[in-house]
């Protein structure tokens, strides 16, 4: 898990080729106006969703994790108080993996929880399980999905 303000995102753009990509995304102009949904980035290497809804409480939400995307969760508007534990450390499958979604949850408990505020973003990697969308306010956020066989 990386946690770090948009301005210092091109420091990890060496990590994987498409995150040039995906960081071109999360800092156009017009980001804050686009609609909730999926929006095409670079077909199915990169694409992006938008959120803007209410959060959740931590005793609604589960962890989840990735096997083929790794996510770049930027925060628009509010706090998301975002959970996280190592993958390999979840023993409690609430959700059986569906590739199709590239999903996997977990009833375990994060070990950690990290505000990420307006500005920010939280990167998660596959060995990444991350409990996002935590506030007791509106959330206003971009999730850019980038595949991780993308090598520089």
């Amino acid at each position: 898990m990386i946690v770090d303000l948009l301005d210092n995102a091109d420091q990890y753009l060496t990590l994987n080729a498409g995150f040039k990509t995906a960081l071109a995304f999360l800092t156009r102009p017009d980001i804050k106006d686009l609609a909730p949904g999926r929006h095409e980035v670079d077909g199915e290497r990169v694409f992006a969703i938008i959120e803007n809804a209410p959060g959740c409480k931590k005793e609604d939400a589960e962890l989840e994790a990735h096997e083929i995307y790794i996510d770049i969760q930027l925060v628009l508007e509010g706090t998301d108080n975002m959970g996280w534990k190592l993958k390999t450390t979840c023993q409690q499958i609430s959700r059986a993996y569906k590739p199709e979604m590239d999903i996997q949850f977990y009833a375990d408990e994060p070990d950690v929880f990290v505000p990420v505020y307006a500005g920010m973003f939280a990167m998660f990697f596959p060995n990444d399980a991350h409990m996002p969308r935590i506030s007791s306010g509106n959330l206003h956020k971009v999730i850019a999905k980038v595949k991780v066989d993308q090598h520089s």
